[in-house]
């Protein structure tokens, strides 16, 4: 199945600079959830930016938020699945309801708070999706199995361009020419 702008939402998890800092490949994960955001943006598909704890964890990464402005909705947990989190959950459901239920993650940590909400996605009927150049966890091989225990979970695997493209659909658009600059 193919992602679609107008049947989708964007979660960004847990995207902490206390977090971020310990990540294997921590400019590449943000530079990924950043051309999510901006290409979301674009397209109105609306986001969701989930803070573990923020009062021990700290703020959403300066550049992420400063590229959500006030387009997006930021949400406290302390649950490792945004979904077992009852106000997240109730978002979700009521995107769902106006015809976005496919949802696509990026953030951290791939093993933990982005794999339990993925499942737990999948497992309550959304058609979720993964960007895996925009998830990461402390050591490579933690995100090597988050990955391959999502895809056996009926979790869709793909990237940042992949995503960007399939929400385009087609070029010659002014969407293209601002999303294609994204990806150059």
């Amino acid at each position: 199945m193919l992602l679609d702008h107008a049947r989708s939402q964007l979660l960004i998890v847990d995207m902490q600079d206390r977090l971020l800092d310990a990540m294997t490949g921590r400019d590449d994960i943000l530079s990924a959830c950043d051309r999510l955001i901006r290409a979301a943006q674009i397209l109105d598909i609306p986001v969701t930016v989930s803070e573990q704890y923020p009062k021990g964890l700290g703020p959403t990464n300066e550049t992420l938020r400063e590229t959500l402005g006030n387009r997006g909705e930021v949400m406290e947990k302390v649950e490792f699945s945004c979904y077992r989190n009852a106000a997240l959950q109730a978002r979700f459901q009521e995107l769902r309801r106006k015809g976005r239920p496919q949802v696509i993650l990026g953030g951290i940590e791939s093993h933990v708070c982005v794999l339990q909400t993925a499942i737990d996605l999948a497992e309550n009927g959304f058609e979720t999706f993964v960007a895996a150049d925009a998830v990461g966890s402390r050591a490579k091989e933690s995100r090597k199995l988050a990955l391959d225990r999502l895809a056996a979970n009926n979790v869709g695997v793909v990237n940042t361009e992949m995503a960007l493209f399939e929400w385009l659909g087609k070029a010659g658009t002014p969407e293209f020419k601002e999303i294609q600059a994204l990806v150059k």
